[in-house]
C-alpha cells in the first residue's frame, strides 16, 4: 500500500479514559507543590509571552501554545502529567530569598537565577545557569534588571554542570556575545570535556531524539505535547559557549570553604556521575541558601536519559544527596535548583529541606540496590523493571515531588541494570539478533503476513483490557511496519496505539516520544524526510570557538568513514594560527587503520605528505562541512607548506555528513 496516514490524532479509547480517570491527584487547595510554585513571584510572564529569534519566523520561545493549559484533566492527558504542567505555567521573575537570589522561570527548560549583593551594597550579580538560547538568556537578563535595577552588572556566571540548558544562553548575557574583562566563567572539573562530548560528539543523534523526548515538533494541545516533565519545552534560538575561567576542583569544593566572587560568597560541592558527569551544588553562607543544580527537584530523574545520554550512578548520586544534608542540611533555611520550584523551611515544616533530599537519596538508592538484587538472582534488565515498577514503598512513592514526571522507575531500574551488567541479559538467543530491518520480515512472514500482523494486533488493540495489550500490539506492529514501510493500515494503526500509550503516560518524556512516533509514523514518507528539510546547526561557532582542538580533532575523527580511509593511509603536519591560548600551534593528522589519529607539535615535512598552515576558524569550518580546502585556499585561510592540497581533500572526502532527520520508528 502508498501514501500516508491522516496525521489526526485520535480521541482517547474507553481503557484510556478508565486508567486516566483512575489516576488521583490533590484537590484544588491541597497540592503541596502548588503554594511553593506559586511563591514569591514579582512579575509574571504574559500568557503571549514570546522570545523573537532574529533572522527567523518561529520564535526562540513562546508560551502563547500553552494557553490551553486550564481546568481539570481532559481525558487525552494523565492527570498527574496534567497537573505537573499546569504547576509548570507559574512562570515570570520569582524573588527566592529577598535581596538575595531570584529567578526567572518558564523562559526555556531550565530556570536562569541571580545572586546579589545579600547586604545591598554592590551592583554586582552572579549569574546561574543561563538557559538554553542566547535570546532567551537576554531576555531574562532584561526582566530581571527591570525590577531589581538597570544598574546591575555581571560579575560572574556559574555553569552548574554540563548539559546544554544550563550553559547555552551564556552569550546573550553580554553586549556582543563577548566576555568582558574580570568577569569569571565558574564550572565543575570536567565541564568542557563533558559539555563537549555529551553534546557534539553524539550530538546529531542525541538532538534528534531530543526532538522526540521534548516533544519539539508536536503541536501543544490537549492531544499533543503539554510538558516536558522538567519544564515546557526546550528553547529553539542560538546556544553557544564560554570556556570556564575558573574550575571548581575538589581542592575549593569542601565543607566551609569560602571563595568570593564579588560581592557573593560561595561554598561548592562537587557531585560528578549524578545527574551529569560534572556536576556542582553551592551554598550561599551569607543568606543560608542551597542551589542543588539539577540533582534534586520535584520528580524523580532519568537514571538514563531517553535522548541518549552516559547512565548516571545511582548510588552516588544517592550518596552525594546525603552529603549535602550532612554539609548544608541544618545550616540552610532556603532550597532552589535549575529547574521547578523552591523549598523553604518554615515553622510549620522546619525540616522541610532535609527531609526533602533525604527522601530523594533513599528513592535513588532503593532503585540501585533493588534492581541489583534481583540482578543477583537471575532476573534480566526488563523483568526487574516489570517487577518492582509498582513495588517503591509508598513513604517514597507516596511524595508528589517523587512522582515520574521526568525519569520514571521503569526505565531507571533499567539504568541500574545497564551500569552494571550491560546490555546483555545473558540469553545466549539475545547475544547476536537480527537488526529490526531484518527480523520485522521474519516475524511477519511466519504470523502470516503483513494484513493477518496487522489483524492480530487490531484485535488487541480493540479488545484490550489492560495496557499491556497495548504494548503488545505496538510490538508486532513495529515488526510490520519495518516488514513494508509503505503499508498504509499497519502505519496507522501502530500511530494509533503508541498514541494511546502516549496519552496514559504520567511521564513527559515518555508522552511525548509516544506522540512524536506516532507523528512520524503518520507523516513521515518513505524514502525519509521530504527534500529541503532544513536540519537544525548541531555545533555553533561559538561551541567550535570554545573546542580545544583535540575535540575538534576527535569529531573530525568521529565523521571520518573508517572502512573506506582504511586504503588512504596519510599523514599531514598542520600549523594553526588564531587558535585557543592553551592549544598547541602544531598538530599532525594522521589516517591509519581507518581511524584518524591526532598528535600535537610539529610533524617532520619528509615524513608527511603535505604541510599546511590553517586559520582555526578555517579549521572549524572544516570541521562542520562547512567549506573545502580548494575554498579555504581561495579564501586565504589555508596555505601549503609542503606537498599539493591533494592529501587533505583526500581526507575531506572520506568525512561524511550526518543525515540529521534519520527515523525512529520508522526505518
Amino acid at each position: 500500500m502508498t501514501g500516508l496516514p491522516s496525521d489526526e490524532p485520535q480521541p482517547a479509547t474507553p481503557l484510556t479514559r478508565d486508567l486516566n480517570a483512575a489516576v488521583t491527584v490533590p484537590p484544588d487547595g491541597q497540592d503541596p507543590e502548588a503554594g511553593l510554585a506559586a511563591k514569591g513571584l514579582i512579575a509574571a510572564l504574559p500568557p503571549d509571552f514570546v522570545v523573537d529569534k532574529q533572522g527567523s519566523p518561529v520564535p526562540a520561545w513562546s508560551l502563547t501554545p500553552y494557553t490551553f493549559l486550564t481546568g481539570p484533566a481532559p481525558d487525552t492527558v494523565n492527570p498527574s502529567l496534567w497537573r505537573n504542567a499546569l504547576l509548570n505555567m507559574n512562570t515570570g521573575l520569582y524573588e527566592v530569598v529577598p535581596d538575595a537570589v531570584y529567578q526567572v522561570r518558564g523562559m526555556d527548560l531550565s530556570n536562569i537565577s541571580f545572586l546579589e549583593d545579600p547586604t545591598g551594597v554592590s551592583p554586582e550579580v552572579v549569574v546561574v545557569d543561563p538557559l538554553i538560547s542566547e535570546e532567551c538568556a537576554a531576555a531574562a537578563w532584561k526582566l530581571y534588571r527591570e525590577h531589581r535595577g538597570a544598574d546591575r552588572v555581571i560579575r560572574a556566571v556559574i555553569f552548574t554542570h554540563s548539559h546544554l540548558d544550563h550553559y547555552g544562553g551564556v552569550l546573550g548575557l553580554f553586549e556582543g556575545g563577548r566576555l568582558p574583562r574580570g568577569v569569571d566563567v565558574i564550572a565543575p572539573e570536567g565541564f568542557l570535556e563533558h559539555s563537549v562530548s555529551e553534546n557534539v560528539y553524539a550530538g546529531n543523534a542525541m538532538l534528534r531524539r531530543a526532538q522526540f523526548m521534548y516533544g519539539s515538533l508536536l503541536e501543544r494541545s490537549e492531544k499533543g505535547q503539554v510538558d516536558a516533565g522538567l519544564g515546557k519545552t526546550m528553547s529553539s534560538g542560538s546556544p553557544g559557549l564560554l570556556p570556564p575561567t575558573y574550575t571548581v576542583t575538589p581542592e575549593v569544593a569542601r565543607p566551609r570553604h569560602v571563595v568570593a566572587f564579588g560581592p557573593v560568597n560561595l561554598e561548592f560541592q562537587l557531585t560528578p556521575g549524578t545527574e551529569a558527569p560534572a556536576e556542582l551544588n553551592f551554598y550561599l553562607p551569607d543568606v543560608e541558601a542551597l542551589c542543588m543544580a539539577e540533582n534534586a527537584t520535584p520528580t524523580l530523574h532519568n537514571l538514563y536519559s531517553l535522548r541518549g545520554a552516559q547512565v548516571r550512578d545511582a548510588k552516588e548520586w544517592s550518596q552525594y544527596l546525603n552529603q549535602s544534608v550532612e554539609w548544608y542540611g541544618n545550616r540552610s533555611k532556603t532550597l532552589f535548583a535549575s529547574h521547578f520550584w523552591p523549598r523553604w523551611n518554615t515553622e510549620e515544616s522546619p525540616d522541610a529541606i532535609v527531609s526533602f533530599l533525604t527522601s530523594q537519596a533513599d528513592l535513588y538508592r532503593f532503585l540501585h540496590d533493588q534492581a541489583l538484587r534481583l540482578a543477583n538472582q537471575g532476573r534480566t534488565m526488563t523483568e526487574i523493571a516489570e517487577d518492582l515498577d509498582s513495588q517503591v514503598p509508598e513513604s517514597l512513592a507516596g511524595q508528589w515531588f517523587n512522582r515520574g514526571y521526568y525519569g520514571t522507575v521503569n526505565h531507571d531500574l533499567k539504568a541500574v541494570y545497564q551500569r552494571y551488567l550491560g546490555w546483555y541479559d545473558g540469553n545466549a538467543a539475545h547475544l547476536h539478533p537480527l537488526p529490526p530491518e531484518e527480523s520485522g520480515p521474519r516475524y511477519v512472514e511466519a504470523l502470516g503476513g503483513v494484513a493477518k500482523v496487522v489483524e492480530l494486533a487490531r484485535q488487541s488493540f480493540e479488545n484490550a483490557k489492560s495496557a499491556d495489550d497495548y504494548r503488545w500490539a505496538a510490538e508486532l506492529l513495529a515488526h510490520a511496519v519495518f516488514a513494508d514501510p509503505a503499508h498504509q493500515e499497519a502505519r496507522a494503526l501502530e500511530a494509533d496505539v503508541l498514541e494511546q500509550l502516549g496519552y496514559q503516560a504520567e511521564s513527559g518524556p515518555w508522552r511525548n516520544f509516544y506522540l512524536a512516533a506516532a507523528h512520524e509514523l503518520r507523516t513521515r514518507p518513505v524514502d525519509g524526510p521530504p527534500p529541503g528539510t532544513p536540519a537544525p546547526q548541531i555545533i555553533t561557532q561559538p561551541v567550535l570557538e570554545a573546542m580545544p582542538l583535540e575535540m575538534l580533532a576527535d569529531y573530525l575523527g568521529i565523521r571520518l568513514n573508517g572502512p573506506d580511509a582504511a586504503g588512504h593511509p596519510l599523514t599531514l603536519g598542520l600549523k594553526i594560527t588564531g587558535g585557543l591560548a592553551d592549544d598547541p600551534t602544531h598538530c599532525a593528522l594522521q589516517l591509519r587503520n581507518g581511524v584518524l589519529v591526532y598528535t600535537p607539535g610539529p610533524v617532520v615535512p619528509a615524513r608527511a605528505d603535505a604541510t599546511y598552515t590553517i586559520t582555526r576558524a578555517g579549521l572549524n569550518a572544516l570541521a562542520i562541512a562547512q567549506t573545502t580546502p580548494d575554498q579555504l585556499a581561495t579564501d586565504g585561510e589555508l596555505t601549503v607548506d609542503t606537498g599539493t592540497l591533494d592529501p587533505l581533500n583526500t581526507l575531506n572526502g572520506l568525512l561524511v555528513t550526518f543525515e540529521y532527520w534519520f527515523g525512529l520508528a520508522t526505518p
